[in-house]
């Protein structure tokens, strides 16, 4: 089962206020939370998805797309809403639980289709950011193999963790997956980067280079 968690996208990305405004911290959370429903909604043969979520945007664009709610309404962030999941997930009889963000805009089909296909049995395949600080992708089977604890730091414990089962444990490099946007520096490797999904053309248009020199006169 895929789940995908979204926290409460009114109050996002709190680390890009030095150079974004509220409501242009809330589009862009939106437009990427969009970009990537949309892109494992575009996977024709993918497994069972949930969004994990209590935020109206959220809600709306799951019920759009056709994928299972599992509803966040207490809202304890990350760590707590997937642990929350992982919970419905086994009752459900899951027999594994494959876990991304909401703000990897660049995520493409054929890189999800890679992690199914690397998880052979048993295990854990882990993608990280692009930093090799963050978890932007995480496959386990048992869908309780260990539990998950999400934030800036988080791929070595999970890595530390997988290893500590004895089971097979795969690390993937996939650009896409790895590209989130949560510094200053990330809006504009985004708006760089090939292609032109709601996120990128959002950031383009607010010519951040020139805001810059503005500002710095």
């Amino acid at each position: 089962m895929i789940l995908i968690p979204v926290k409460n996208l009114e109050n996002a990305k709190q680390r890009l206020s030095p150079v974004l405004n509220e409501e242009e911290r809330r589009e862009l959370a939106r437009a990427m939370c969009e970009d990537v429903l949309e892109t494992v909604a575009q996977w024709s043969e993918r497994p069972t998805t949930a969004v994990v979520t209590g935020d109206s945007f959220a809600l709306s664009l799951a019920k759009r797309y056709e994928f299972e709610i599992i509803a966040d309404d207490a809202n304890p962030g990350e760590t707590g809403a997937i642990e929350m999941a992982t919970s419905v997930c086994k009752r459900r009889g899951a027999k594994s639980t494959l876990v991304i963000p909401a703000d990897i805009p660049l995520v493409e089909v054929w890189e999800l289709r890679r992690i199914i296909d690397t998880a052979d049995g048993h295990g854990t395949v882990l993608v990280p950011d692009a930093a090799g600080r963050g978890s932007n992708a995480v496959w386990r089977s048992p869908a309780d193999l260990f539990p998950l604890r999400f934030g800036n730091d988080s791929f070595l414990p999970h890595l530390a963790a997988a290893q500590a089962t004895g089971l097979r444990c795969m690390v993937l490099d996939l650009p896409g997956i790895a590209r989130d946007v949560d510094r200053p520096e990330d809006l504009e490797a985004l708006a760089a980067a090939d292609g032109n999904r709601r996120s990128q053309e959002l950031v383009r248009s607010w010519r951040l280079k020139e805001r810059e020199q503005v500002f710095g006169d």
